[in-house]
């Protein structure tokens, strides 16, 4: 028999639940307080590194501090031959990415709730001083009765004045970045309320806001647009919700709330709406904007038009010659402030070098300039995705302030469509996507009717268009939930007894023998397995009772001829 494997003489690993970036996490058994925990084991190849190490510690540090209804609780941290782990609070139910891929747009009191939960935890975060950097719905647990819960505090950090940009490595997740994130600048609270509004705007919507072929286009447009407007997908979604939202996802971070501000915010908009049977407030009335009347805009045209009569062909009018040297004059305008900058100023700067720095970093360095930044995309399979390949204007050249700087980003090698994954194995999965020049990102794990290990979904999605030595991320079977119960003891007791104690743990009688007994006739003399034994549900257990002046074995329970003989050596009959 394998010995188990037992972590700092105290937590035995019972089976594997999912991957991450830096860490595999597992379920066991803290044999010191007899409790089911969750261990987090650093990646073996990162094991030997200071810097992931020194983070590593300093997560459990930092997240040891925080105890909340809404957090993931940390117990313990330690090290077993070469293993850094994290011990923590166990929690049976969901991640609400899958809930979201299961349902679909979740309703609007559910997403409210949820959203209102994951701000408390983030506002009792931020008053310790710590930002969670990566807030998604994979990292956000639904316990079976409904509470959430935040977990994978595995990039927060201790609020310093220092930027938090880690010498120059974007963290967290492109698709909730914040723009002060995926721009490489000060990360502060209000970068988790911007991740918590995208979140949000899944949970009502079912997508996200942002895609893009690669990481560096969806960064991109959190830095510069915005997403489509929640009712233009859906028009049941009550204004006030869309505001939340919208207010959250301010570019800004100066002008987004906090995150004690936007449960303020939520709270009020449960009121508003009755959910959870609290009073609703009146809407305030809002000032209407002022129209002009057909009257009022003849009487303005009269004023400023030409003289009463027949009226004269449009292009020749002194409003359309007007324009038209206001548009040429704007255009030139324009033309030379993006060419050539600040035109009217007398101070020059001179271009940086930037080719082969990482876009955030670059965009950093030029604007530091007082520069402007455009980016462009280009494959370029020499060059790692994210990083500079050329600029424009060239290195060492002297502009003046404002001058637009264009940038050409690699997107990697020669752009690919993506395979269907759904099916394969994991192993096969990796073959295919190794041959294609494509590496495997995060892997997660969810219950399913599939084979344990068969790929279940993939991000980016079969047919999307994606670059050479891109990552893919999965989400693969764990199988079925195998539920297992610990069998009583019943000897002593009678068959019937123990049919309805079996019952409601959901396992079932299976053979019944009949032996000569001293004990009284119908008395349960032994039972296979025994009592403090572990089974699956669904599975049976065996009785031999005590039958009076007779010595020959009686079988009661199954009628299919396959129960054991009498424990006795005799030949049985039926006993139902």
């Amino acid at each position: 028999m394998m010995e188990p494997d037992v972590l700092g003489q105290r937590y035995e690993i019972i089976e594997h639940v999912g991957s991450g970036g830096m860490a595999d996490v597992y379920k066991a058994h803290d044999r010191i307080l007899d409790r089911i925990v969750a261990v987090k084991i650093l990646h073996a190849q990162l094991a030997s590194d200071e810097e992931f190490l020194r983070r590593f510690q300093q997560e459990a540090q930092g997240a040891a501090r925080l105890s909340h209804p809404n957090i993931v609780s940390i117990y313990d941290v330690g090290e077993d031959k070469n293993r850094h782990y994290i011990i923590m609070e166990y929690i049976a139910g969901e991640t609400l990415k899958t809930l979201i891929q299961r349902e679909g747009p979740l309703s609007v009191d559910l997403s409210l709730r949820i959203a209102r939960e994951i701000a408390c935890a983030l506002a009792h975060a931020h008053a310790n001083h710590l930002v969670h950097c990566d807030i998604k719905p994979h990292n956000i647990l639904v316990t079976s009765d409904g509470r959430v819960k935040v977990a994978d505090f595995g990039i927060a950090r201790a609020i310093t004045s220092t930027t938090m940009t880690y010498d120059g490595n974007v963290v967290g997740s492109v698709h909730y970045f914040s723009p002060e994130q995926a721009k490489g600048t000060k990360i502060t609270p209000k970068s988790d309320v911007y991740s918590l509004g995208i979140v949000l705007y899944e949970m009502l919507t079912g997508r996200l806001p942002f895609h893009g072929e690669t990481t560096v286009s969806v960064a991109l447009k959190h830095l510069q647009e915005e997403p489509l407007a929640l009712r233009q997908i859906d028009g049941h979604i009550p204004p006030i919700v869309e505001a939340i939202v919208l207010k959250a996802l301010t570019k800004d971070p100066e002008e987004r709330p906090d995150s004690f501000e936007l449960i303020e915010d939520i709270v009020q908009a449960e009121r508003m709406l009755g959910f959870g049977g609290t009073i609703a407030i009146p809407v305030p009335e809002q000032e209407m904007t002022r129209r002009l009347d057909s009257a009022e805009t003849d009487d303005y045209e009269m004023e400023n038009g030409e003289e009463a009569g027949e009226p004269l062909p449009i292009y020749k009018t002194k409003k359309f010659i007007l324009g038209i040297i206001f548009v040429l004059f704007a255009g030139f305008a324009v033309g030379a402030f993006l060419s050539f900058g600040k035109f009217w100023s007398a101070t020059e700067v001179e271009v940086p070098d930037v080719v082969g720095r990482q876009m955030a970093l670059a965009t950093q360095l030029l604007e530091a300039r007082k520069l402007r930044v455009n980016v462009a995309e280009i494959y370029d399979e020499k060059t790692p995705p994210g990083q500079v390949v050329s600029q424009s204007p060239e290195a060492g050249s002297s502009v003046k302030e404002e001058r637009v700087v264009t940038i050409y980003v690699s997107r990697g090698g020669e752009e690919l469509t993506m395979p269907d994954l759904k099916g394969l194995s994991r192993r096969a999965a990796e073959d295919k996507l190794g041959k294609m020049g494509l590496k495997v990102g995060s892997v997660y794990e969810k219950e399913a009717e599939s084979d344990t290990g068969t790929i279940l979904e993939q991000e980016p999605a079969p047919g999307a268009k994606i670059a050479k030595g891109s990552s893919v991320d999965l989400t693969i079977s764990k199988g079925k939930q195998i539920k297992t119960v610990r069998v009583p003891d019943y000897t002593g007791g009678t068959v019937e007894a123990a049919r309805t104690g079996l019952a409601s743990i959901r396992l079932k009688v299976g053979s019944v023998t009949r032996q000569a007994s001293k004990q009284a006739p119908g008395t349960i003399i032994s039972q296979t397995p025994v009592g403090g034994t572990s089974m699956e549900e669904g599975a049976e257990v065996d009785f031999v009772v005590a039958a009076k002046g007779s010595t020959g074995g009686k079988n009661e329970g199954k009628s299919d001829g396959n129960s054991p003989p009498s424990r006795s050596g005799s030949g049985g009959k039926s006993d139902k």
